[in-house]
């Protein structure tokens, strides 16, 4: 049932809510495996990769916000309920317990590395059918890949 109607061919409108839906996804899931990172990391480089992380979760829940906005906008009704973030994320599981700070800023380097390439494919599969959305995720994906670059240097 759509509540709102969309200005995009139903075609259309099925590849962007499935980009929207995934986007949506895999930002809380970064999010989330950015918080647990934080809470848990030990090491000499505690404070400021304590820091860097929360930096990635305000970033990942902002952009999750503007996502699932967009597809409400859109007529599409935003899933982010914590058993579709489960079965549907694309980030991976982060392990459990105390994690050094090289192996923080490792596991952050592979989430945000999973997170880019799913929203460099969404920035693709959007860009006919609804520039809009596509510019959305051309924003997200500088922001995430800032963040991956300033994880990279972290560990080099």
């Amino acid at each position: 049932m759509y509540v709102v109607k969309s200005p995009l061919s139903d075609a259309d409108l099925k590849t962007v809510s499935q980009a929207l839906q995934g986007a949506l996804v895999d930002l809380v899931d970064l999010a989330l495996v950015a918080k647990q990172v934080h809470w848990n990391v030990v090491g000499p480089r505690f404070r400021s990769v304590h820091l860097q992380l929360d930096e990635v979760v305000d970033v990942a829940r902002a952009h999750s916000d503007t996502v699932a906005e967009r597809a409400s906008a859109l007529g599409v009704s935003p899933d982010g309920r914590a058993t579709t973030v489960a079965s549907a994320s694309g980030i991976g599981a982060v392990q459990a317990g105390w994690v050094k700070d090289t192996d923080a800023v490792g596991s952050l380097v592979t989430a945000l590395g999973a997170a880019i390439t799913r929203m460099r494919e969404r920035v693709s599969a959007t860009g006919d059918a609804d520039p809009v959305t596509q510019d959305i995720f051309i924003g997200i994906t500088a922001d995430l890949e800032k963040h991956h670059w300033m994880f990279q240097a972290e560990n080099v």
